[in-house]
């Protein structure tokens, strides 16, 4: 089973790129949705959050306030540092946890991990192929404000708390360059998936 890690700078297109090379056969492991997960009330990871942070981050309900939360640790190194290590272990363990179950299924040829923070959380030996999905700054901002409503302030906090984007290039087995539409991607995520199936053979 080959496993292709997908990154990037925030709103270059990940996600696209991820459900692209899961419409040529692989399974998808979406890192933010383990991360959800791994914050759900009376789990670790939440307990440890409400215990760093405090109970004016939940809501009424017990969950946690995304926005409340997110306001805290991208205005705040420190705090963005001690949430990183509460949840990153976590859903790298999960992580771990679906690969192994999968490989063990034997039904699976491909695995792609969608992980914005991927380098930085020091994956990279999970994944036999690296793939960072690069885009304008200009259509990275305009992507989050239609998507997410977010300000170029938040734009700015959530680009700073990741590796430069040149820097996870570097570290790139295979780029994909998501500025010119999304049939001149599909093609480079077909070129890509051909290549590393190829060379599991």
């Amino acid at each position: 089973m080959v496993v292709i890690g997908v990154t990037g700078g925030v709103g270059t297109g990940k996600s696209t790129v991820s459900s692209m090379f899961k419409q040529l056969g692989a399974r998808i492991l979406d890192a933010d949705a383990l991360a959800h997960e791994a914050m759900e009330p009376g789990r670790l990871a939440w307990r440890q959050i409400v215990k760093t942070f405090g109970d004016d981050i939940l809501n009424e309900d017990r969950t946690i306030n995304r926005r409340l939360l997110a306001q805290q640790v991208f205005s705040d190194e420190t705090a963005r540092k001690r949430l990183e290590a509460i949840v990153h272990p976590q859903v790298l363990r999960r992580i771990k946890q679906e690969l192994h179950r999968v490989r063990r299924r034997r039904a699976v040829r491909a695995v792609v991990l969608d992980v914005p923070l991927l380098a930085e959380a020091g994956a990279q030996e999970l994944v036999d192929a690296l793939v960072v999905v690069t885009a304008e700054p200009s259509q990275q901002r305009q992507r989050l404000a239609r998507r997410r409503g977010w300000t170029e302030e938040d734009v700015a906090r959530r680009a700073q708390a990741q590796w430069d984007l040149s820097t996870k290039v570097a570290l790139a087995d295979y780029v994909v360059d998501n500025r010119d539409g999304l049939e001149r991607t599909r093609r480079q995520v077909r070129q890509i998936w051909h290549q590393v199936m190829s060379n599991d053979r």
